[in-house]
């Protein structure tokens, strides 16, 4: 067998990073080729990091993320109320693995979204499977599948994600779909999965925005339970890059 269909062969078994890996090894001059361990080594681990890179595609992909930004992005500060330490413990997505909360809250234009979604990158890239919502659009669609009966179908899809970002957690009304959804999907979530919630309201305001005492309690229960909070201050940052340009 020649090296052309050593190659086609590797590609047709899906092992693209092989394929690849295999082609610049034949480039070499054949006093510099490895030996047969350190081969094989290199073909493994070629294929290893085209899989690795190809599912960080997928879930950034599929995580619908509002903002492109990394950690390295996130402004920490006194006057934000947002220590190094703090982002360095959700940094490595170890409270996704422990199964724990975020609770971001603070006034508009604080940075709250930009944080959330600089974590949910940052889990994409650790190989966790996220999904992000506004709050407003995942109202919207638990309307749309209560009508066409695709509600459990929804809920189902959205709990295979290891971390759930709500963005804008108090902005429209919830209705009754909306409360049992979210109740649902955080009792499916508890101690399993992550969520991260971002809002205006501070949380202890989130109970009278739920509406409801009954799931008010279950949900704010589950939600709080294993939290982090994070409280972010200072002047609206969208009005600071306004400033500046």
């Amino acid at each position: 067998m020649n090296t052309q269909e050593t190659i086609l062969q590797l590609e047709d078994l899906k092992l693209k990073g092989m394929a690849e890996c295999y082609k610049g090894l034949q480039a070499l001059p054949v006093n510099e080729w490895p030996t047969l361990d350190l081969f094989v080594a290199r073909l493994a681990e070629a294929e290893r990091q085209y899989r690795n890179r190809r599912r960080t595609e997928l879930y950034l992909k599929t995580s619908k993320l509002r903002y492109n930004t990394v950690m390295e992005d996130v402004i920490c500060s006194d006057e934000r109320n947002l220590s190094k330490d703090m982002l360095l413990k959700l940094a490595d997505c170890s409270f996704i693995d422990r199964a724990e909360n975020v609770l971001i809250d603070g006034k508009t234009g604080c940075g709250k979204s930009f944080l959330a979604c600089a974590i949910g990158r940052q889990a994409c890239f650790l190989g966790h499977r996220v999904e992000y919502f506004s709050m407003n659009k995942f109202i919207e669609r638990i309307a749309l599948a209560k009508l066409d009966g695709s509600l459990l179908k929804v809920i189902n899809h959205i709990e295979r994600n290891d971390l759930v970002i709500f963005d804008d957690f108090g902005l429209q009304p919830l209705d009754n779909n909306s409360r049992l959804a979210l109740l649902q999907i955080l009792e499916d979530c508890y101690q399993r999965k992550s969520v991260i919630i971002t809002s205006q309201l501070p949380v202890a305001k989130w109970y009278d925005y739920i509406n409801e005492p009954t799931l008010a309690d279950a949900i704010m229960d589950r939600l709080c339970a294993n939290a982090h909070r994070i409280e972010l201050k200072g002047d609206s940052l969208r009005r600071k890059n306004q400033k500046k340009n």
